[in-house]
């Protein structure tokens, strides 16, 4: 390998004067717990002012059942078991419509708003009054990857960045010490698609979701060295500092090729983070009250042994917590998946044969994380500004499948948001009596991000960017504000 000669004289006056120098020296020289910036306070970075200062978005990976959640349909009810007829040629994987299929958990209103929870997220009854519940979303297909990526990165295929990238682009980094973005994956897998749910695609590249695996001994892999390289110390700052300054020059002699720099923003970013991240993810430090909030001390006796919905609390609970945490600290998107695994027993949302198995340990599981993250945050004062979107890709039909299941349905499910500005306790759009279609407000999720970005002081249609000679943004060529749900 050839590489050039430094002299000392060059070296030294090149370390002590070169802005990467400079830039990790401060890093390396702030506190990792706390922000580093007040950009999120500064209006001259928004289109407007903002109600929502960071975003949490929980993506139900595999189609969530709108039907044995949040939806309810007295009329499934009565029907059940019955034949169901839609009036119109379904494409599904089995030859004709199963009988109807009511849900297997019975349902209570919650709140002064009065609404309807199944038994597997009554964990949510205390939160409803904070929550705004759109049952018309509407889907483009039913295919997984393909509606995965369009809930995700508002288009059906590869090659968009994902919503926390454009987030990230949009506000850019408040706490240097850590990413603006942060991918939180279901402890068994990735969804469809996998990474490229959370690339930064065209944009820089430092806008990417950087992945976190809390339950895992390794959650943020590579950042630290192995003990076995020559690298490895304890102190890696100037290590550090030499790699910035060599990449700077060389960046230099090749003007506009942002490669090099989106990987020296990469080095940086990880220096803050090998101080500020163990920190914020170790939770050992949290109060009992706090990990019971969260499910990590519950007992749960309701289901059979063999669907361990304990286990599903502890591991999402977990990760809500940690996004708690992460919130605290400057993140500015966390995204958050449950349920991908497509083996059998299925331990994702794609509940094919046994709505009851899959669907029960996951959503109540994920309804006992996600109260206790609301009621955190309100507590702390953060729900004000913190915007929370529950998605999935689809829903799912009013009919049986092989008479325990259900099989896709994209033409109707259901969103939920709450914090940063939204109208809790409001129902926005229904679907009709079956949960097969939207009778009124059929919502995109261009209009979903367009209310995202809104909130966090973010125009949809001129957050852009050039590429390939179009001006690219989240929500395509489409999206409306959804000022109905926010207050």
């Amino acid at each position: 390998m050839n590489a050039s000669v430094t002299s000392r004289r060059e070296f030294l006056m090149n370390s002590g004067g070169g802005l990467g120098g400079i830039a990790l020296a401060a890093m390396l020289n702030q506190s990792p717990l706390m922000p580093t910036t007040a950009a999120a306070d500064n209006p001259g970075s928004f289109h407007h002012p903002p109600r929502a200062k960071r975003v949490v978005q929980l993506f139900m990976g595999g189609g969530a059942s709108h039907l044995d959640t949040f939806d309810y349909k007295p009329e499934l009810i009565r029907q059940n078991g019955k034949p169901w007829d839609p009036g119109e040629k379904v494409e599904l994987f089995q030859s004709s419509p199963g009988a109807t299929f009511a849900s297997p958990w019975a349902w209570k209103p919650y709140g002064q708003s009065g609404k309807h929870l199944s038994e597997i997220t009554a964990p949510l009854g205390p939160c409803v009054d904070d929550m705004a519940f759109i049952h018309s979303m509407v889907g483009k297909t039913g295919v997984h990857s393909q509606a995965t990526y369009l809930q995700a990165t508002g288009f059906q295929r590869p090659g968009f960045p994902g919503a926390g990238a454009w987030v990230s682009y949009g506000l850019g980094n408040i706490n240097q010490n850590l990413p603006t973005f942060v991918v939180l994956p279901d402890h068994r897998g990735f969804a469809s698609n996998g990474p490229k749910n959370w690339s930064s695609a065209f944009l820089p590249g430092q806008h990417q979701g950087v992945l976190i695996q809390p339950n895992s001994l390794n959650p943020i892999e590579d950042l630290f060295p192995p003990e076995s390289s020559p690298f490895h110390t304890e102190d890696t700052s100037e290590t550090l500092e030499i790699l910035s300054q060599l990449n700077r020059r060389h960046s230099q002699k090749r003007p506009g090729d942002p490669r090099l720099e989106t990987r020296i923003k990469a080095y940086e970013i990880a220096a803050g983070m090998q101080l500020a991240a163990p920190e914020a993810m170790s939770i050992k430090d949290e109060p009992n009250h706090i990990r019971k909030l969260y499910g990590l001390d519950s007992s749960i006796t309701s289901f059979p042994k063999e669907i361990n919905p304990l286990e599903e609390a502890q591991y999402f609970g977990r990760k809500c917590l940690v996004a708690r945490r992460l919130l605290e600290r400057g993140v500015q998107f966390v995204q958050i998946w449950s349920g991908n695994d497509n083996g059998f027993p299925r331990r994702n949302w794609d509940s094919h044969e046994d709505i009851h198995r899959d669907h029960g340990p996951l959503a109540l599981g994920m309804s006992i994380g996600v109260a206790g993250l609301i009621q955190d945050l309100k507590q702390r004062g953060l729900l004000d500004d913190t915007l929370i979107l529950w998605t999935t890709e689809f829903g799912r039909m009013p009919c049986a499948q092989g008479g325990k299941g259900r099989d896709h349905n994209p033409f109707v499910f259901t969103n939920w948001l709450a914090g940063g500005g939204i109208s809790g306790g409001t129902t926005y759009g229904q679907s009709d009596e079956w949960g097969f279609r939207p009778v009124e407000h059929p919502i995109y999720c261009y209009d979903v991000h367009a209310t995202m970005l809104h909130l966090l002081g973010l125009n949809h249609t001129q957050l852009t960017y050039r590429s390939d000679g179009f001006d690219r943004r989240l929500t395509d060529v489409h999206g409306r504000v959804l000022h109905e749900i926010i207050s």
